[in-house]
């Protein structure tokens, strides 16, 4: 005889099922195209309403000088590319000048790398050599770069070469420093595990304290860039032989009153400095982004 078990059946009890609420879908999340495009908004709406300020100021002050017969003091901001870039001749003039102030930026920031990254390492290597020589690294800082450019021209001319070293004398200093800061930052727990692995100073150079100073060594860069840009402009606007750049352009737009031409000049030369800053912080996180993270 065969007997069938019958399953339990809860039978839940009116008052614990009216006390029940409802189930209820969970809320649908935002696609991930949205939240990728109000978070893009969100990190481009500020200096976009920023920017739209200046530019409604801009125009104020402009219309206002040009109302009372002053107008050659601060151009319309459209009359930079009507009268500045757009022109064939100044255009053109522009460029060429921005092209030739590049060369001289952009050798002038390699050598003061070479130099500044050598002279780092050594420091940290020998005590004695940071003792020596750090000081007058300082003083180069402090010293107007101002009161250095006729000396300059003085001794090495008025061409490529003062206008290089110009860039060199006022970029050496963030290399320096901030490489010396990386190279002397490495953990001493490192440097204790180097040491008892009886590793000698090359070794840990190239193994530990190179590679952890990368970072630093990126920031330096970004600093010097900028400053190189800034020291052939100023080499430019101060030596006038040889082929001229865009400081040469501005000096000459200066000296003409030719506002609209003088500021497409200027804004050429910020886009220049802002082009190779982006290009080392993009540099940077190619070289060490996938393992070092800044905020951290």
């Amino acid at each position: 005889m065969s007997t069938t078990s019958a399953e339990p059946v809860s039978v839940e009890s009116p008052a614990v099922a009216a006390s029940t609420p409802p189930l209820t879908p969970p809320p649908a999340r935002p696609k991930a195209g949205t939240r990728g495009f109000g978070a893009r908004l969100a990190l481009i709406a500020p200096p976009l309403a920023v920017l739209v300020v200046l530019l409604g100021v801009w125009y104020a002050v402009s219309i206002g000088l040009a109302a009372s017969g002053k107008g050659f003091l601060m151009p319309m901001p459209h009359e930079m590319f009507t009268k500045g870039f757009f022109d064939p001749q100044v255009g053109a003039d522009i460029w060429i000048a921005l092209f030739r102030t590049t060369g001289v930026a952009l050798s002038g920031l390699a050598i003061a790398m070479v130099i500044g990254i050598g002279w780092a390492i050594a420091m940290s290597l020998a005590r004695w050599v940071e003792r020596s020589t750090y000081a007058y690294a300082v003083m180069l800082q402090c010293i107007p770069i101002l009161a250095l450019v006729p000396l300059v021209g003085f001794w090495f001319g008025y061409e490529f070469l003062a206008r290089v070293i110009v860039c060199v004398l006022i970029a050496l200093f963030p290399m320096v420093s901030n490489t010396l800061f990386g190279l002397q930052s490495v953990d001493k727990s490192q440097r204790e595990l180097f040491r008892l692995q009886k590793a000698n100073k090359w070794t840990v150079l190239t193994k530990l304290t190179l590679p952890a100073a990368l970072p630093s060594i990126f920031v330096g860069m970004r600093t010097s860039a900028g400053l190189a840009v800034i020291g052939a402009i100023v080499g430019d606007y101060f030596f006038r032989r040889g082929e001229p750049g865009i400081g040469s352009l501005i000096s000459n737009y200066q000296s003409r009153l030719q506002s609209a031409e003088l500021f497409a000049a200027i804004l050429a030369a910020c886009l220049l400095g802002v082009a190779i800053f982006a290009f080392f912080g993009w540099l940077s996180k190619v070289a060490v982004g996938r393992w070092y993270d800044s905020a951290s």
